[in-house]
């Protein structure tokens, strides 16, 4: 899970990833290198959320939630720089609900994965940018990639009697707030230069999760290894895709960018196998490939919007 840069407004289902490049940015002589950087980051981000995984047993899902938010929040501060002063009510009150958004996605994620497998919880998860996308389309094809999406739902549990029904919820509710995290990190995008927006975002998820993630895990945020795990989940997670996706972004067309952003739950599952050791059965890899055609298929749709979009 990700929170990328807020710069562009979004509809397209995607994870992990700032906004578009701005009009008319070179692009290089081939898309190998730019679409590398992107898969890169992705691999990194899933990566990151399993390593999360293996940390929430010493820490607890709140725990590796406050240490991955409040590093990546003090390193997008340092780096950005953004100022405090001069900034409307308003231009606070966008900001602040795009971190509440920032801080209930990436808590509900992280509840959900610590109750039901990786891959599984990241297209559950999707669900919330693929329904935005549909609904502000309002084009007729829309009504395909919803359908697809669902029967993908449907066989991804049988009716969820195979998962962790909390954690489905948990995904579900995930998703709900990414949804809303794309629609704040849009409004955030216009009205702060660069990533000012999304450092102070950062910051506060940073402090809403902080009082969780103490109640939960208490002095163990402070133990040396599960610090320098904790901080290996933020850049993993944070720091290095954004760093990636920023860089392919400024040859790479957006709604290129999107689409490969709804492979993100392939790359899920396959970090859950390699690193948790979470094989997926045959019908859940089959409702994996149905939501992930449901995704791009939206995307595609998007295309002539000129929209792109902002992930976790």
């Amino acid at each position: 899970m990700t929170t990328p840069s807020a710069a562009t407004p979004s509809t397209a289902p995607v994870t992990g990833g700032p906004a578009s490049a701005p009009a008319g940015a070179p692009r290089g002589r081939g898309s190998l290198g730019p679409v590398g950087l992107v898969l890169a980051g992705a691999v990194s981000v899933q990566f990151g959320g399993a390593l999360a995984v293996t940390l929430m047993p010493r820490a607890g899902a709140l725990g590796v939630v406050t240490l991955r938010l409040l590093v990546a929040a003090v390193v997008l501060m340092v780096l950005c720089r953004p100022k405090l002063r001069g900034h409307s009510r308003a231009d606070w009150g966008t900001v602040i609900a795009f971190g509440v958004a920032m801080a209930a996605m990436n808590g509900l994620f992280y509840q959900s994965v610590a109750r039901i497998p990786l891959g599984p919880a990241v297209t559950l998860e999707v669900l919330g940018p693929l329904a935005l996308s549909v609904l502000a389309s309002r084009r007729a094809v829309n009504l395909v990639w919803a359908a697809l999406a669902l029967a993908g739902v449907f066989l991804l549990g049988g009716g969820f009697g195979s998962l962790d029904p909390l954690g489905v919820a948990f995904a579900l509710g995930a998703g709900a707030m990414w949804a809303a995290y794309i629609v704040f990190s849009a409004r955030t995008g216009r009205r702060f230069p660069q990533a000012d927006g999304l450092a102070l975002a950062m910051g506060v998820a940073a402090v809403l999760s902080l009082p969780l993630g103490v109640a939960e895990s208490g002095t163990k945020l402070l133990d040396p290894t599960i610090l320098a795990l904790g901080a290996g989940v933020a850049v993993l997670s944070s720091v290095l895709p954004y760093t990636l996706e920023l860089l392919a972004l400024r040859r790479l067309p957006a709604s290129t960018f999107a689409i490969l952003m709804s492979l993100e739950p392939a790359l899920a599952a396959a970090a859950g196998f390699l690193v948790l050791d979470q094989a997926l059965s045959t019908t859940e890899a089959a409702a994996i490939a149905l939501v992930i055609a449901a995704s791009m298929g939206a995307v595609r749709t998007q295309v002539g919007r000129g929209r792109t979009g902002a992930g976790r």
